[in-house]
């Protein structure tokens, strides 16, 4: 993922998360303050229903107490105290009095607790009210209270008041009260938005029916039986929302129900009070639809500035990284402009200031590097030549101090001084001829080849040195994997840089020991391991490997390994080895299956990574191709140590 694709989706999940929390945190907070308020006016509502309630029970005291001190009462009651005091002409007393002082319900019972007339069920006259009788005159103290009222077609909620008129040893109660009705309701002032329910609890079932509100039975009625059921179970106060039309969120309803008792504890009523939702859902809808388009905008404008920034931030790192690639390749020469003087235009200046200190430390270590291998070339070619050069200088003056012989004895030492001259001769020309064909390393001309058979063919050539006599044998082991493929090479070099790598093994091991060749596929190289039971190599030797000319045996020039890493370099390809001291060494070749731009190895040549014995721990050399004999003498820009 690139800078800028990580830059754009900062922006947007900043965005996102940003108009996220706020529009959760205003919608927590619309929401709780909107629950806040309809608490308050829930809260409000009751409190109007309890004074109003206590208003209305203070105005049924007046009205019965009222009906108490009239003097058609005192009558009555002294009437009724006297000895075979008949009851039954007041039977129709309780509907005058009622109708008198606007009572829905009246009662006028006897000392003995016996109905002497009642409004509401006049059938009922000679009835038993036993609870009337059960407190005396303490009734007179008490204020009005909610009661179920029995009426001749069912049952009826009242706020009912008790007063007792006594004459002489009797007692005369006045039972009087008004039905609680949505009556009552209307009277209660509702905030916009809430309503007030009431439920007679009279029936010993859940009944839809005895729900009402300011316009009478409730629509829907049933679905607040859960409801009324939890008071009736826990008798106490219970919230619950409703949604009365499943597809409108907005038609939801809070409602909190209050339990209304009477005299004796028990539930005779409950009050809801009905909270509605939509103004909240409302809110919220608008609330998210605003985070929603806010959201939106800000995504996009997210994106737009994203796109502005990361171009001002990526473009001069994407400069400074198409410079270093190109240094990486080669060309230290390049330039990147500073396009500002912010942090990115520090870098850049130190970017330039850098690759122009690597310029001028590379043309130094070139001519360095130049200097070095002009004087390891002399150094080299001094020594090889002056093995040679010591013996012809003894023939020639052998020559000289025959000619001061006898002919028969010039002849002799003339014979074996010209046999030395033409042996030395010949040693030196092998020495140029190897200096010469490692300059001249030509390109790899490639072809399909079966590394399996060069390998063969490598070891087929030092067969005859595996077993010289006087000399502790080799034993050669091959452990060739036959499903290799071709791989495109050059057969002959191939061939020179196993032979060589051969030829090392068997130097590194003068005990003798055992020599093993392995192939291998791998992600699409073949590779060849050579490996040696000698001496290993020291940490020091390893450091210097692959150096150019530099060898550790009494006899040899240091292009051995040369050869074969420039072999190996040619066909883009890669050398390495394993060794430790007294433990062997291996070297290893990887080389791919097909080779890159086949077209362009023409002008491939040799380099001038060179040494012929050495080797080290997990050394590995992969070094650029050279060409001509400027690859010897270090001109490239690579010299001895590359």
């Amino acid at each position: 993922m690139s800078f800028r694709t990580k830059l754009a989706l900062f922006f947007t999940l900043t965005v996102v998360i940003s108009v996220a929390l706020v529009t959760w945190g205003v919608t927590s907070y619309s929401r709780r303050e909107f629950e806040q308020v309809s608490g308050q006016h829930t809260q409000a509502l009751v409190d109007q229903f309890q004074k109003e309630f206590a208003q209305r029970g203070d105005e049924i005291v007046l009205r019965v107490s009222g009906i108490v001190d009239a003097q058609a009462t005192t009558s009555m009651a002294i009437d009724l105290s006297k000895p075979g005091g008949d009851s039954s002409g007041y039977v129709y007393e309780a509907n005058g009095l009622a109708a008198q002082h606007q009572l829905d319900y009246l009662d006028l019972v006897g000392d003995d607790g016996s109905i002497i007339s009642s409004k509401e069920w006049r059938a009922h006259f000679g009835y038993k009210m036993d609870w009337v009788t059960e407190r005396g005159l303490e009734w007179n103290r008490d204020p009005a209270f909610l009661c179920r009222t029995d009426l001749a077609d069912g049952a009826a909620l009242s706020l009912t008041a008790v007063r007792v008129l006594p004459v002489g040893d009797k007692k005369l109660y006045v039972v009087g009260g008004l039905q609680l009705d949505k009556g009552f309701l209307s009277s209660l002032v509702l905030p916009e938005g809430m309503r007030a329910l009431l439920y007679s609890n009279l029936q010993p079932n859940f009944d839809a029916a005895s729900l009402m509100d300011v316009n009478g039975p409730v629509p829907q009625g049933d679905r607040l039986a859960g409801l009324i059921e939890q008071v009736r179970k826990h008798g106490s106060e219970t919230e619950q929302s409703i949604q009365w039309n499943a597809t409108d969120p907005a038609s939801a309803e809070a409602l909190h129900a209050i339990p209304l008792r009477g005299r004796d504890n028990e539930l005779l009523a409950v009050l809801l009070v009905g909270s509605s939702q939509g103004e909240l859902v409302r809110q919220l809808n608008f609330i998210r639809t605003l985070g929603v388009v806010v959201g939106g905008g800000g995504i996009l404008l997210g994106l737009l500035l994203s796109v502005w920034v990361s171009a001002r931030v990526t473009r001069p790192i994407e400069r400074l990284a198409k410079g270093a690639r190109e240094v990486a390749a080669g060309d230290w020469s390049v330039r990147v402009e500073p396009k500002s003087r912010d942090e990115v235009g520090q870098l850049t200046r130190a970017f330039n200031e850098m690759t122009r200190q690597l310029a001028e430390q590379r043309d130094r270590l070139v001519q360095a590097e130049r200097v070095a291998a002009w004087r390891e070339l002399a150094r080299r070619l001094a020594h090889e030549l002056k093995n040679p050069l010591f013996p012809l200088q003894l023939t020639l003056e052998n020559l000289q101090r025959a000619r001061e012989q006898t002919p028969e004895q010039f002849d002799e030492i003339f014979t074996e001084s010209t046999a030395t001259l033409r042996a030395e001769l010949e040693n030196l020309k092998t020495i140029v001829a190897r200096f010469s064909d490692f300059s001249k390393m030509p390109a790899p001309q490639l072809q399909a080849v079966s590394v399996n058979d060069a390998v063969r063919t490598a070891v087929r050539v030092y067969d005859s040195q595996f077993s010289i006599i006087g000399r502790p044998p080799i034993r050669p082991e091959l452990y060739l994997d036959e499903s290799l493929p071709s791989i495109q090479a050059d057969p002959d070099l191939l061939h020179r840089a196993l032979s060589n790598l051969v030829l090392n093994s068997l130097d590194a091991m003068p005990a003798g020991g055992t020599l093993t060749i392995r192939t291998a596929q791998k992600n699409g190289t073949v590779r060849v391991e050579v490996a040696d039971t000698g001496t290993g190599l020291t940490t020091e030797e390893c450091e210097r490997l692959f150096t150019p000319y530099y060898t550790t045996k009494r006899h040899g020039t240091g292009l051995g390994l040369a050869i074969v890493q420039s072999v190996v370099s040619d066909h883009n390809g890669k050398i390495s080895v394993e060794s430790a001291q007294g433990a062997g060494a291996t070297f290893r070749i990887e080389l791919p299956v097909r080779q890159p731009g086949t077209e362009n190895h023409a002008g491939a040549s040799a380099a001038a990574h060179s040494g012929d014995g050495e080797r080290s721990d997990s050394q590995t050399q992969a070094p650029t191709r050279k060409t001509g004999s400027d690859s010897i003498l270090g001109l490239t820009g690579e010299g001895p140590g590359a």
